[in-house]
């Protein structure tokens, strides 16, 4: 079995499309702390190139013959349980509904497959994306496994010198006190690595939460829906796709659609559910900022709010107007995020009143949401 020093993330490609393959290859070529280190065809060919033991992350396919990528996920994992699997489809109701199933099967994420009429799923293009899971998953694996993280590698010293991967420890963030009181209200915002963390901070957070909770994940509009059935069957929270214009009520998960910002508005003394499709904010839409301004207007500071993994910085103005009304901010750690992007944003501008594992995070909102701490 290959040694992975501390030389760049190994990862293997499966698609039966060799254009695909060569597109997913040269979005890769051009970062030192990435090897493309197989592409293989179909499913089959893939768990017999996985024997070998020198992949970490593999961009797997869907839709192949012999053995698809569903078929051949669990096959994967039983050659090496650490194996980091993103899975990668085109924008098709099928496909979706298999791409969040395989998240319950052990697929780390999901990564829509470029097209013509492929939407934003976030706030980069699709190579930034893609990019961003294969680094995020693989430091996870290395970091579980007690490995070192790419540095300056042979491969690199030959061009142009870059800067190495790895980064010294991050100076400490300074925390605020936390808000007191029950809130009226939660909110989570989350993108690249964001389904998986879902999953985890709202099972954790039991069924029986009296307050709305509002989700902002940045997705593709075929996939929202899935992802809010997927989330109501795996965690026993009412959760669905929010609908414009339908009542907030308590213990509801609102989900925002795909290709529209989701908003609270008050009108005759109710509150509801606006749905806009207002220009993208920091290139996203859904965003979580519009989402958390209209929450400021609505609640107040009687709000708690939760910024998970995800690239960018959607969220951090939003969460600024949060605690400046009285309410409170809790953000993923760097290590248990796949990207320290928008909770990194929280925590670096000084909004977070706790900054906590994956695993901490729903007990603690569960804590604030039932005894104000």
């Amino acid at each position: 079995m290959a040694s992975s020093g501390a030389g760049p993330f190994r990862v293997m490609l499966v698609d039966d499309s060799a254009v695909i393959r060569g597109l997913l290859a040269r979005a890769l070529k051009d970062e030192h702390t990435i090897e493309v280190t197989a592409s293989v065809g179909d499913g089959m060919a893939a768990v017999e190139r996985a024997k070998r033991g020198d992949i970490e992350v593999v961009v797997l396919d869907i839709e192949m013959p012999r053995m698809d990528g569903i078929e051949a996920l669990p096959l994967l994992l039983a050659i090496d349980k650490d194996l980091q699997i993103v899975m990668a489809s085109t924008l098709t109701q099928r496909n979706a509904e298999i791409s969040i199933k395989a998240l319950a099967l052990g697929a780390k994420d999901y990564l829509p497959k470029p097209s013509s009429s492929r939407e934003m799923i976030g706030p980069a293009d699709f190579n930034s994306e893609l990019i961003a899971r294969i680094k995020g998953f693989g430091q996870q694996r290395r970091r579980r496994k007690s490995e070192p993280l790419p540095s300056q590698t042979a491969r690199a010293q030959t061009e142009a010198p870059k800067p190495s991967f790895s980064r010294p420890a991050p100076a400490p963030v300074s925390l605020r006190p936390a808000a007191t009181g029950v809130p009226e209200v939660i909110a989570i915002g989350s993108s690249t690595g964001g389904p998986q963390a879902l999953f985890e901070v709202l099972k954790s957070m039991g069924p029986n939460i009296r307050q709305p909770i509002f989700i902002t994940q940045h997705m593709p509009a075929t996939f929202t829906k899935i992802l809010a059935e997927h989330i109501k069957t795996r965690t026993g929270l009412n959760a669905a796709e929010a609908i414009d214009g339908e009542p907030v009520v308590g213990g509801r998960v609102y989900v925002a659609p795909g290709n529209y910002h989701m908003v609270v508005k008050v009108k005759d003394g109710a509150k509801s559910v606006e749905l806009n499709q207002a220009p993208p904010e920091n290139f996203c839409r859904p965003s979580v900022d519009p989402m958390l301004r209209s929450l400021v207007e609505v609640y107040r500071g009687r709000i708690t709010v939760a910024i998970l993994t995800g690239m960018g910085h959607d969220g951090r103005d939003g969460c600024q107007g949060v605690v400046a009304a009285g309410g409170q901010v809790i953000g993923q750690d760097e290590a248990s995020s796949v990207v320290w992007g928008m909770p990194g944003a929280v925590a670096n501008a000084g909004l977070c009143a706790a900054i906590l594992p994956l695993g901490e995070i729903g007990a603690k909102l569960k804590n604030i949401a039932t005894t104000g701490r």
